[in-house]
């Protein structure tokens, strides 16, 4: 197996900074967990927040890049192991996979489903797009080609109108937070090949910092048992996204420390 670490250091639809402070902290954890140097895809620029439109222009060039990226790397079978600052870069990374391994489930942990699209969005947040767009409910310019019973959310629980009506007729799966959680995702992957997108506001709020805090949340211990049972799959790949910096200790690797050691079966010694 071929694995390539990639930090996207770029801004996308951030409303703050502190994502993408913590992504440089996630991904020198990741590159002493997996020995190797990251690619840094992108650079940091500062947050500002604007409509989703305005935000997908302003991020277009990088993310043409990062897909671009993901295609070089899955052209080649290599495994990528992903730092991303905001869940908005999964419109691009998502077409990518999708196109070179139609077979695998995107397995999505967030608070939130993201499944919103230009038309039924509430905030105009690009990152509640996210999601939508590598489904095909919208043209984001950077493709699309994952099929919704290839989709499957974990942890979800802060879903507007229209979101949930995709889940209650069944168009999308949804495994909720709860003490069988493991076992139900193990059942609807069904062993097919996963590649995991992780939110960390999927974790029950204070685990670690994040921007959005939704109550009742996943626990480290609940994640590190999806985590588990996820190895028992071909791991196509992982990204990790919206992690933040604690305010109080911005240098701190902690956060990022705990993220890792949750995920720590998907590592590729463990795949």
């Amino acid at each position: 197996m071929t694995v390539a670490l990639t930090h996207f250091a770029g801004r996308v639809s951030d409303h703050n900074n502190r994502a993408m402070t913590a992504t440089q902290l996630l991904t020198k954890v990741l590159e002493g967990r997996l020995s190797f140097s990251a690619t840094v895809i992108g650079q940091q620029g500062s947050a500002q927040p604007t409509t989703w439109d305005e935000e997908l222009r302003l991020a277009a060039p990088e993310l043409r890049t990062m897909a671009e990226h993901y295609d070089d790397l899955l052209s080649r079978g290599a495994t990528p192991v992903t730092a991303l600052s905001r869940c908005a870069v999964a419109l691009a990374t998502l077409p990518v996979v999708a196109k070179h391994r139609p077979d695998a489930v995107v397995v999505w942990f967030d608070a939130h489903a993201d499944l919103n699209t230009p038309l039924t969005t509430e905030t105009g947040y690009l990152g509640g797009l996210a999601l939508s767009g590598p489904l095909g409910m919208w043209d984001s310019g950077l493709g699309a080609g994952l099929a919704t019973n290839n989709a499957i959310l974990v942890g979800t629980r802060d879903l507007d109108a229209a979101e949930q009506e995709l889940v209650d007729s069944g168009s999308v799966a949804l495994v909720p937070v709860g003490s069988n959680m493991a076992d139900e995702l193990r059942r609807i992957v069904a062993g097919r090949s996963v590649y995991v997108h992780i939110d960390c506001d999927v974790l029950d709020p204070g685990t670690v910092p994040t921007d959005y805090h939704v109550p009742f949340g996943m626990t480290l211990a609940q994640l590190n048992a999806c985590a588990a049972v996820l190895a028992h799959s071909e791991v196509v790949g992982l990204e990790i996204a919206e992690l933040e910096v604690d305010d109080a200790d911005p240098h701190s690797y902690s956060p990022a420390r705990k993220i890792a050691d949750a995920l720590e079966p998907l590592f590729p010694a463990h795949t």
